[in-house]
């Protein structure tokens, strides 16, 4: 077991522990000394402090620290009120059919009213759901508990009656990723540090040095917002990145080194740092390439959900002209000179080394190497990992520069202003919300559509699915207004904006639309010009999928409004009217309302 395996290796080193709050911890305490009857569940996924806060609860109510230690998976308690605390420390450590015990126990204190036990278990989402499927095959029925559980998981639904459930993977954000790192760089061992010669007389002890820079004295804290950024864009897009792959993250981008001839396993020892810094190869320890998982073997980073998150967002392929004409040419281009020495000269261990302006010269002088097949691949993997810096260390003030640029989710950081200004209560920026309007406007039409002011909801006459459609079967404005248009909303379930788009006023008129960092990524590169399918077929099919609710909805609402409205028949025709999209030179739409007329 994990936390049992980091209890004995903190014996072992004779370190103080890696302290990290418990932020559900206190409820769970309140709820059994409340003396609420049922039982408690601890849940979530590998990685998340499960055990590590049921040992903390067992301690917090007054358990014996050695007893938690002996063998044995079931730890009991006595409570002052005369129940019997049951602690089961992990449910996947029971095998098969042993389960049946600890999940008959729980069933009895939740459904068969038993208030003599509280039953305190820690498990894993699938594998509670899986043996309950199976106790339930073995007792001929469906497990009364597994659906509304399986609910409360993963649809944010009421808890059982007598179970309190405390879900860990819900309570991971840029918040713990800030806890961690500080855990890491600012534990009280570090002090050990001082009287250390690898990093005296001038020398630089690559692991000190990373440290420093996670603390973020010297930049503000700005390499933690950017890292808490990308932690927190992953989350949006629904990645649950546990506490421990936030603390593998963290001691990677202190410890990470590109090179395992000189760090075993690609990751350093104080004994390896003076092998390293004689071979003036400092610059391969760089924190900002070990945040990315660059310092590790590709099948090892991939191994770790948190660096394959890291990955997804292509810091290092990504770039602009503008940043790799500065890394490229600015130390000899006047106009990008100033820029130069402020933006990358500046760090001497990780930006402008001697190692990097020599492959910058043989790079751009041409000389033989350079001119053979591979022979500028060093210059290549050193402007990755410059523009990996680039992205935490770019300040905000550089409009020539845009740190998201560095990065696949170009428009992240307004969908984070989103966010920030819905919790404030202040508007989107109209700006955004054009760019959002145009975007929906061109995936619904498949016409290049400028407008911002409201939205077609078009059809191409009876396929929903079609790419492009002119006919309007309905326009609703792009800001809400006496209770028709779009609204931006957050979903406090979430915690991510949805577009809540109502074709008429009153309740049950509306259609939403979960806003996810991916899908307002390719509204956005589809409203500066870019073709729907060559960005995600995925986001395509989802806002196709809207489209054809809007359609539902629209159609429901014209039905509504022409009851009993409809003109009296006159001899034997009937007319339709059909509004086609047509666009101006400019590129703004309009509808052109066409009457057919068919005799009968």
């Amino acid at each position: 077991m994990f936390d049992e395996y980091v209890a004995s290796a903190l014996g072992r080193a004779k370190v103080q522990p890696i302290l990290l709050s418990t932020p559900l911890l206190d409820d769970m305490v309140r709820h059994i000394e409340s003396r609420a009857p049922g039982s408690l569940l601890i849940a979530g996924t590998a990685g998340d402090g499960k055990t590590y806060h049921c040992r903390s609860l067992w301690t917090r109510i007054g358990g014996d620290p050695k007893v938690w230690a002996s063998k044995g998976n079931v730890k009991e308690h006595l409570l002052a009120d005369g129940r019997l605390a049951v602690f089961i420390k992990d449910l996947s450590e029971f095998n098969g059919e042993e389960s049946d015990l600890p999940l008959q126990r729980l069933e009895r204190s939740v459904l068969g009213g038993n208030d003599s036990e509280v039953v305190v278990l820690a498990a894993n989402h699938g594998q509670l759901l899986d043996r309950l499927r199976d106790l339930g095959k073995r007792q001929g029925r469906i497990h009364p508990l597994r659906k509304p559980l399986q609910e409360s998981f993963l649809q944010s639904g009421s808890a059982p009656n007598r179970l309190a459930v405390f879900d860990l993977s819900r309570s991971t954000s840029r918040k713990t990723l800030d806890e961690v790192a500080m855990a890491v760089a600012g534990h009280s061992e570090w002090a050990n540090c001082s009287r250390c010669t690898l990093k005296a007389e001038g020398k630089v002890c690559p692991i000190y040095e990373n440290r420093l820079r996670l603390l973020g004295n010297a930049d503000g804290g700005l390499l933690a917002r950017r890292l808490g950024d990308l932690v927190e864009i992953a989350r949006l897009n629904g990645l649950h990145l546990p506490v421990r792959d936030l603390l593998a993250l963290c001691a990677n981008m202190v410890l990470g080194y590109a090179d395992a001839k000189l760090a075993k396993e690609n990751l350093m020892t104080c004994a390896d740092v003076p092998k390293i810094q004689e071979s003036k190869q400092v610059g391969k320890a760089s924190i900002y390439a070990n945040a990315f998982g660059a310092n590790l073997p590709k099948r090892r980073a991939s191994d770790r959900p948190v660096f394959r998150a890291m990955v997804s967002f292509g810091v290092g392929d990504e770039t602009t002209n503008a940043a790799d004409g500065l890394l490229v040419y600015g130390k000899d281009d006047s106009r990008m000179q100033s820029d130069f020495e402020r933006l990358v000269a500046t760090d001497l261990i990780y930006g402008a080394t001697t190692e990097f302006r020599a492959a910058q010269d043989a790079y751009l002088e041409g000389d033989e190497g350079a001119r053979l097949d591979g022979g500028s691949s060093e210059f290549l993997e050193m402007l990755e990992a410059q523009r990996r810096r680039l992205y935490f260390t770019l300040p905000e003030s550089e409009p020539e520069y845009p740190h998201w640029s560095m990065t696949a989710f170009r428009y992240a950081g307004d969908y984070l202003d989103i966010i920030d200004s819905l919790k404030a209560k202040k508007p989107v920026s109209d700006a955004t919300r054009g760019r959002i309007t145009r975007g929906l406007n061109r995936v619904m039409t498949g016409l290049l559509l400028e407008n911002v002011d409201r939205i077609f909801i078009a059809s191409s006459g009876g396929f929903t699915q079609s790419r492009v459609s002119v006919l309007c079967d309905h326009e609703t404005p792009s800001r809400r207004q006496g209770g028709v248009g779009m609204a931006i909303k957050l979903d406090e379930a979430t915690g991510r904006p949805q577009l809540d788009v109502s074709l008429s006023p009153g309740p049950g008129k509306s259609v939403a639309f979960d806003l996810t960092p991916i899908r307002h990524e390719f509204l956005s590169r589809v409203a500066e010009g870019a073709l729907p399918a060559s960005f995600s077929n995925e986001c395509l099919e989802d806002l196709l999928a809207f489209k054809a609710k809007l359609l539902r909805k629209a159609e429901v609402v014209r039905k509504a409004n022409l009851a009993g409205d409809d003109d009296e028949a006159s001899g034997e025709t009937s007319a339709l009217t059909l509004n086609f999209i047509d666009i101006e030179p400019g590129g703004r739409g309009f509808t052109r309302p066409v009457t057919v007329r068919a005799s009968q």
